[in-house]
């Protein structure tokens, strides 16, 4: 059964992905934010292959079982609940959102933590590639989380793997170097982080590095008091990245693992 249910989360997932990629890629060529500054071969044969390393944990440790074991199990605070399908699916995705943002600002405040997720902001250019560019050990720490928060609410397993797509798709599209109409981008970051709105969290001013925490919905940097609407050089003039980490060959794949250890 976990087998089955593993093997359609892993379609499911992979089709979205691609969907969403490429349509992203499309959006960049045709119609970018900003000039790139190094040539996409480099960035993105390390970018993408860190994110192909890390969809090796997801194997190892299926998301979709924990949650269905969870479910059956009857363990969690949604079972205690008798709550409609949808109202308990929504509170589900808020719950794990809120998580993925109070996660996002610890990986920034605990410095062995930060030691990880630095390599993740040392990219000196900003673009989908991005959204998957995470150091190995930080995606396991993620996973981690991740499972704790779904043992504590018993999620249903239709709503675990939904939330993992919808995070996996919105890093792909808040990452984007693509141009957004200035009152569309205004209208959306209500509700959810879009890519200007993103790209102040890697600016290389640690003014603004500390802030733009969510990956998903936009409520929580309002709701915490970390949102900032804009970088202070504009987008076109800010620098992205970690001065640190600029010199020659840093984007290259083993300097990116090994670098939280430098």
């Amino acid at each position: 059964m976990f087998a089955e249910i593993a093997d359609t989360e892993n379609l499911f997932r992979v089709a979205v992905f691609a969907g969403v990629l490429l349509s992203m890629l499309c959006w960049e060529l045709l119609a970018p934010r900003r000039v790139l500054g190094m040539p996409r071969a480099v960035r993105w044969f390390s970018n993408f292959g860190l994110g192909a390393l890390n969809r090796l944990f997801l194997q190892v440790l299926p998301l979709s079982a924990v949650g269905l074991y969870t479910t059956q199990s009857g363990w969690g605070l949604m079972p205690l609940l008798t709550l409609p399908l949808w109202l308990e699916a929504a509170l589900c995705l808020a719950a794990f959102d809120c998580a993925v943002y109070l996660q996002h600002r610890l990986l920034h405040a605990v410095p062995w933590l930060w030691r990880l997720h630095r390599m993740h902001h040392a990219d000196t250019d900003f673009d989908t590639s991005t959204g998957v560019r995470f150091h190995p050990l930080e995606a396991l720490f993620s996973m981690l989380v991740k499972m704790l928060v779904m043992v504590g609410l018993g999620a249903p397993v239709a709503v675990v793997i939904l939330f993992e797509v919808l995070l996996n798709a919105t890093s792909l599209f808040n990452h984007g170097n693509v141009r957004l109409p200035a009152a569309l981008d205004r209208l959306l970051r209500k509700v959810i982080v879009t890519p200007d709105m993103h790209r102040v969290h890697h600016s290389a001013d640690s003014r603004e590095l500390n802030h733009n925490f969510g990956f998903n919905l936009a409520w929580w940097d309002y709701l915490f008091g970390t949102y900032r609407a804009q970088p202070a050089a504009g987008h076109r003039g800010m620098r992205v990245g970690l001065d640190r980490f600029r010199g020659p060959g840093e984007q290259q794949l083993h300097r990116l693992l090994l670098q939280p250890f430098r």
